[in-house]
């Protein structure tokens, strides 16, 4: 059989199914229906594209976040490993401190005992003076605490160290009671302790060995007063001739 389609006849089909269409309201509801659905989806799918760029952003932060704390781990190793060697050493340093702490008195009074014992057996230049520095290292000990005492006793024995390399000359006494008289003494550090009465006359050396004063004669006597005058910046320094009241090797021992 012969199909027949003639334009005219379509145009007044499709005409046909329009109206009956616009004519249904269900068939205009779905249509609706499904036009919305169909821009929902849409967002949707929107949506899921935009959550899916700020993960792969997040992720990719967090990867770089990594591999700044992967740098900063590897930099930061052997800081740390030097502070635990550090940490260790003062450790160690604390455990020993309280031993030093408990052993420092001790120490302290060892060093004033030795002190004095020099004083005692050193030659006999300002005794008076040097006995009572030893002995306020004892009075004031219950008045100062470790470390005061401690700077005490280092200065006393500063002040020791420095009478080995001075000069020095000053008016002074000798003897006691009747026999007690004024005289000029010179000392040079520890190696030379002399005196002259003040007329020139009579002068002697303190002789360690003996413990005792031995005469000058005249020469000597010479050579004492150029010290004096030497010492106190009366005459320029030059080289002196004069018994010795100790030997050097014994002043090197007590140093």
């Amino acid at each position: 059989m012969r199909s027949f389609r003639h334009p005219c006849f379509m145009s007044l089909l499709w005409l046909g199914l329009a109206t009956a269409a616009t004519a249904d309201p269900a068939i205009h509801e779905e249509a609706r229906q499904a036009q919305y659905s169909q821009a929902e989806l849409q967002s949707r799918i929107e949506a899921a594209d935009d959550e899916m760029r700020a993960m792969l952003e997040e992720l990719r932060e967090l990867e770089r976040a990594e591999r700044r704390l992967a740098r900063e781990n590897a930099e930061l190793a052997p800081r740390i490993e030097r502070q635990a060697e550090s940490l260790s050493r003062r450790e160690v340093a604390l455990d020993t401190l309280e031993e030093t702490r408990d052993a420092l008195p001790e120490l302290q009074e060892r060093m004033v005992e030795r002190l004095e014992r020099w004083v005692e057996n050193d030659m006999p230049f300002l005794r008076q003076e040097r006995r009572a520095r030893v002995a306020s290292l004892r009075s004031l000990a219950g008045e100062l605490t470790a470390a005061e005492r401690w700077e005490r006793i280092v200065e006393a024995w500063r002040a020791e160290l420095e009478y080995g390399r001075e000069v020095d000359a000053w008016r002074g006494y000798l003897g006691d009671g009747e026999s007690r008289r004024e005289v000029d003494y010179l000392r040079l550090g520890r190696v030379g302790l002399y005196y002259l009465t003040p007329d020139g006359r009579a002068g002697r050396v303190w002789q360690a060995d003996a413990g005792s004063w031995a005469a000058l004669d005249d020469a000597q006597r010479r050579e004492i007063r150029n010290g004096l005058r030497i010492a106190r910046d009366r005459r320029a320094p030059e080289l002196l001739s004069v018994p010795l009241s100790q030997p050097l090797e014994s002043v090197e021992d007590d140093t």
